[in-house]
């Protein structure tokens, strides 16, 4: 039980003890019932989350297109802008950019710079994507583990803007 008398070995102490009760809380039966209510939400969860069955009906409508795989424009450690693998010249990058950002201005742009090109390098061809008319601009860093990073998504800003 969870109370009981403490006695000592002797009659005659003069502690005062004698007959006093002990106020331990057994906690074995409390762990118990928490952990058996643990399970019991654990299986019950997923049941509820699946909502009332219904048969949906048949349409004819085209399905919703899937997002695109994001564009990535690369600065090499020279300074030197890429569209994929593409080298873009100084005089076709906005003509090539424009381009792109008329087909879909929705798409997503990556920028990706070498570590050891000027943050002003990168900022200028951030300005230069954001002139050409995208509104969806991300950087791409190196995260500590090694794996490709990407910074959320982000309205580009426009020329002489400070962000």
């Amino acid at each position: 039980m969870a109370m009981g008398s403490i006695r000592t070995g002797g009659g005659d102490d003069d502690d005062g003890l004698d007959g006093a009760p002990m106020s331990e809380m057994n906690v074995t039966p409390l762990v118990d019932v928490m952990l058996v209510l643990l399970i019991i939400f654990m299986v019950a969860a997923p049941l509820m989350t699946t909502g009332v069955p219904v048969q949906l009906p048949k349409t004819t409508a085209q399905k919703v297109a899937q997002a695109k795989k994001p564009l990535e424009i690369s600065i090499d450690k020279d300074g030197k802008p890429y569209l994929a693998k593409e080298e873009l010249t100084p005089e076709a990058i906005m003509p090539r950019l424009r381009a792109l950002a008329a087909e879909d201005p929705s798409q997503v742009m990556l920028v990706r710079g070498d570590r050891d090109v000027p943050y002003g390098k990168i900022m200028e061809v951030m300005g230069l994507v954001g002139q050409a008319g995208f509104t969806k601009v991300s950087l791409i860093a190196q995260s500590p583990g090694g794996a490709p990073a990407m910074a959320p998504a982000a309205a580009a800003p426009a020329a002489g803007t400070a962000r």
